[in-house]
């Protein structure tokens, strides 16, 4: 009996990447995780607000100076050339005393202006004249007429009192986390990371370290797939390589669903009779979509594996090492963003100029890996096939190129900086 699939009937109509990406997001928004953590501010780096953080206080708290100088009042310098003396001084984290009119205060940045002083002039148009009474730090020279107001940073100018800093589901940078911190918050409320199970599927495939047996390839997507998912701020729930063999390929789906959110695998999602991914999901779950009009990466499956109490997502990529890093970049991170409680977004192309020509477009959306040359214009490296994972390191990103459009040297074309694609 001849069990070989029916290539032509087996294959489902392609998708546009944004018909796939928009599938992926609406399959996602039932599983987004509500388990929330506590976690101290200095370890909050990548994790998701499950709240709102607003402020405990002014941000300043008080009126303080932004440069060094000296603390006045205007209506003491009618002139330039004008002397006052100068009866204190304060460092950042003392409180001066009330400023006496017709003096100035010796002041540093982030100090607190002294009750009574209107202006700070820095201390470049001031001049440091030595005290000859006692009770004075000197006198000082003021070289400009000042403005009220000037080199004062006003309470409460930077966040207001129980103002929201930060929103829920901001994922949180390190400038986050200084904004956190800078209004009081000792600790977050954020989502659980996104838990995903990953494995590779592949008879050829070793590991570095492992010697390579004759048609062997060592398994460079596993480590790609795993750094990425680091970097999108995920657990990681590494199932190794499974074997092609239907039987291993479904236990690797249940143990994958059993631990995390998402099962994520890469290859056997072709149609060839090794290629066990398609049978052995029907069988665990079920699948939503199979294949996408982008290059690289056409080969892509969606679904979800059954599970005690629910399901899993599943996502396959195909097993190119560019394929699967482009289709990561572009249809796994917005389920991730979904699953980890963030807004769903698509990519954010800058527009750049192309120093290069494409005269041969694909039919296909294509994502063309390209830098940022000298002169400010695009190149591509030189050769686009996806198996080549060096263009990957080379690229600063992709060249986002409409089906069947070609390309001419000083063209405007669309540029996803892979660090965007990322956040």
């Amino acid at each position: 009996m001849n069990t070989a699939p029916n290539r032509k009937s087996d294959q489902a109509p392609m998708l546009s990447l944004d018909e796939a990406v928009a599938r992926l997001i609406d399959g996602a928004r039932g599983h987004a995780i509500t388990e929330r953590e506590q976690v101290t501010t200095f370890d909050a780096l990548q994790r998701v607000l499950a709240q709102d953080v607003r402020s405990a206080l002014n941000v300043p708290p008080e009126d303080n100076s932004e440069m060094d100088g000296y603390a006045m009042r205007v209506a003491d310098v009618p002139a330039q050339g004008t002397v006052l003396p100068v009866l204190q001084r304060i460092p950042a984290g003392l409180v001066g005393r009330p400023l006496q009119a017709g003096s100035a205060a010796r002041i540093f940045t982030g100090a607190q202006v002294p009750p009574g002083a209107d202006t700070v002039v820095m201390q470049e148009l001031c001049e440091a004249i030595a005290s000859i009474r006692d009770g004075e730090l000197g006198h000082v020279r003021v070289r400009t007429v000042p403005s009220i107001g000037t080199a004062i940073r006003r309470r409460g100018e930077d966040v207001q009192h129980d103002a929201v800093v930060l929103r829920a589901g901001t994922r949180l940078t390190p400038q986050a986390m200084g904004l956190a911190a800078s209004v009081g918050a000792a600790t977050l409320q954020v989502w659980r990371r996104p838990r995903v199970a990953l494995f590779s599927t592949g008879d050829e495939l070793a590991m570095p370290g492992e010697p390579l047996k004759p048609g062997a390839i060592y398994n460079s997507n596993r480590f790609t797939l795993r750094g990425l998912l680091q970097a999108a701020g995920c657990t990681t729930v590494d199932l190794g390589i499974v074997p092609d063999k239907l039987d291993a390929t479904r236990e690797a789906l249940r143990r994958g669903a059993a631990q995390a959110d998402l099962v994520l695998t890469c290859g056997g999602v072709s149609v060839g009779e090794e290629d066990h991914l398609k049978p052995a999901l029907q069988a665990e779950g079920r699948l939503d979509l199979w294949s996408v009009a982008i290059k690289p990466g056409k080969p892509l499956a969606f679904g979800s594996v059954r599970r005690n109490g629910g399901e899993a997502l599943y996502i396959g990529l195909p097993g190119n090492p560019v394929s699967s890093t482009v289709t990561f970049l572009l249809a796994v991170m917005p389920v991730l963003r979904v699953l980890a409680g963030t807004t769903p977004r698509g990519p954010r192309p800058v527009a750049m100029t192309a120093g290069f020509d494409w005269p041969r477009p694909n039919s296909r959306r294509e994502f063309l890996r390209a830098r940022v040359a000298d002169d400010g214009m695009l190149e591509l490296f030189p050769n686009q096939s996806s198996g080549v994972l060096t263009s990957m390191v080379w690229a600063d990103g992709l060249v986002d190129n409409p089906p069947s459009q070609a390309i001419t040297r000083g063209d405007t074309v669309r540029f996803l900086p892979l660090p965007l694609l990322l956040t």
